[in-house]
């Protein structure tokens, strides 16, 4: 199977090969959630589902890159967004704000990235302990499929990195609020060094996206001679700025609903509007320049300009007069491309909504 260069032929892949692919992975996981014992588990199991099957479409892209091994490749990256979206329910509507909690939660995160690694008391620290093994067959579902990957040992050590940094933000972000600031603070100080000049706002976000870890398990699936090397590079490619660019452009669009919610959001921390959008524009830009040096440049740098348009054609902008207004400006800089991505996308939707109407 090419991979796609043009954004054409990716929606044509996307909407052809890999959608179907993840909703048929996503038809059993739901199936299996129904089935869970306890019912506030139960509940956040198929909340991350239905609320948040779009993650999984959005992953599911970089199975592009396993070749003909892509249905592999889905099946992994669906099971892994969907153990990050059940834990993130977890917590963000959580009965508990213990870190210890969290981090017990969590270990489930770099377990499914661990081959043969022993699973652990994901529950440890809260009252709702009986999943009926959901979660635990989520993890082994991603070992099994990690297993099959004829380059996974190259890529496994950026993967684990990626998964800690993940782990450690969902930890700290979701403690009590008169706490968490500080520790994003602390633990952004940890790191500060190993990144380009950035705030603990932004750092944070860098450290939120599965992106990198679905691009190296997608690599490690399809090809047995992607090499350590090139593992790194990737990684480096899409840590910080393409997979920071992916969680700030999602706290971009849940400014209002997160102003109610009193929930934490990074776009807050700008002084302005305008310091706030020149610095997502400098994140795409350096995202753009980071993926210039991996092989499948052209590929990589279309999900670049994709991830503005997938959140931009959201119908939360639509229906806010401000991000509307800042609409355009992030659109003229992701140029033709991100345009042509816009249009695409809002078609399917709008083809979506009518054939639902005709059902009903």
């Amino acid at each position: 199977m090419t991979i796609p260069t043009t954004s054409w032929s990716l929606m044509i892949q996307i909407y052809k090969k890999v959608i179907p692919e993840v909703y048929t992975c996503l038809d059993e996981w739901r199936k299996r959630a129904k089935e869970i014992p306890d019912p506030e588990l139960r509940e956040q199991a198929l909340a991350s589902i239905a609320n948040k099957a779009f993650h999984c479409e959005g992953g599911a892209v970089y199975a592009l890159l396993a070749g003909d091994h892509l249905k592999e490749a889905v099946k992994f990256i669906v099971a892994y967004q969907t153990i990050s979206d059940y834990l993130d329910n977890l917590c963000d509507r959580s009965t508990s704000l213990d870190p210890n909690d969290f981090s017990a939660l969590h270990m489930a995160m770099s377990d499914a990235l661990t081959v043969n690694a022993p699973l652990h008391d994901y529950y440890h620290y809260r009252s709702e302990k009986d999943d009926g093994g959901y979660l635990s067959e989520l993890v082994k579902t991603c070992q099994t499929c990690i297993l099959s990957f004829p380059a996974y040992k190259e890529v496994e050590a950026q993967n684990l990195q990626l998964a800690s940094l993940y782990s450690d933000l969902q930890v700290n972000k979701h403690v009590h609020h008169e706490n968490r600031e500080t520790r994003l603070i602390d633990w952004f100080e940890q790191h500060k060094a190993q990144v380009e000049p950035m705030t603990w706002y932004e750092f944070s976000a860098c450290t939120g996206s599965t992106l990198g870890i679905f691009c190296l398990s997608s690599y490690a699936a399809g090809d047995a001679s992607f090499s350590k090397k090139e593992a790194e590079l990737v990684k480096d490619g899409y840590f910080p700025w393409v997979q920071g660019l992916h969680i700030m452009m999602d706290y971009f669009i849940d400014q209002e609903e997160d102003r109610i919610e009193g929930d934490l959001n990074f776009c807050f921390y700008y002084e302005s509007d305008e310091t706030l959008l020149s610095r997502m524009e400098q994140f795409f830009k350096k995202a753009d320049d980071s993926l210039k040096t991996l092989r499948d440049n052209k590929f990589h740098r279309l999900i670049n300009n994709g991830l503005l348009a997938i959140y931009l054609a959201d119908e939360k902008v639509k229906k806010d007069a401000n991000l509307k207004r800042n609409k355009h400006r992030l659109m003229r800089h992701g140029g033709m491309t991100t345009f042509l991505f816009y249009s695409f996308i809002k078609f399917n939707l709008k083809t979506a909504r009518r054939e639902k109407a005709t059902a009903s």
